[in-house]
């Protein structure tokens, strides 16, 4: 009961025995084309996939660039917050940055610090800070656009 229609139409004498012969073997050949033209289909595939992949790559280490200059600027954030000195002072110090004159309030040893390097001025925000030295170089490795004045290396760093 489960023979093939070839072999019912063969046994009806609908067909004749060459012309099934010939009609198999004609989709025996198509059945074993067929995974060749799916290999080639698929070298197609992979050559298309490269521009992309090299894409995502790109969009992947950008996401990682921009990851890491988030990292980067919240540490600085820290630092600056972790080791700022108190500014309880009445002596004005005048410096210039971003074309301006700017000022902030010091005492007298702070002055004397900021002259000599020991200390730095560095800008968190819209704000002016004090940090000591060894807080400024590290600070510095992170992003040193926010050191704005560092007398040890010559004077204003803008």
């Amino acid at each position: 009961m489960a023979s093939s229609l070839q072999e019912q139409l063969l046994k009806a004498g609908l067909a004749k025995k060459a012309r099934v012969n010939e009609v198999s073997h004609k989709q025996a050949k198509q059945r074993k084309g067929k995974p060749q033209a799916r290999d080639a289909g698929r070298t197609n595939t992979a050559r298309a996939q490269p521009p992309g992949a090299e894409r995502d790559r790109a969009l992947a280490a950008e996401k990682n660039a921009r990851a890491k200059e988030k990292e980067l600027r919240a540490q600085a954030r820290q630092i600056i917050e972790a080791h700022r000195v108190k500014r309880e002072g009445e002596i004005e110090y005048a410096f210039a940055h971003q074309g301006k004159v700017r000022r902030i309030l010091v005492d007298a040893a702070q002055r004397a610090q900021l002259v000599s390097g020991a200390l730095l001025i560095v800008r968190l925000g819209p704000r002016y800070e004090l940090v000591p030295r060894a807080a400024g170089l590290k600070l510095r490795e992170r992003d040193a656009s926010l050191v704005v004045l560092d007398h040890a290396d010559g004077g204003a760093v803008t």
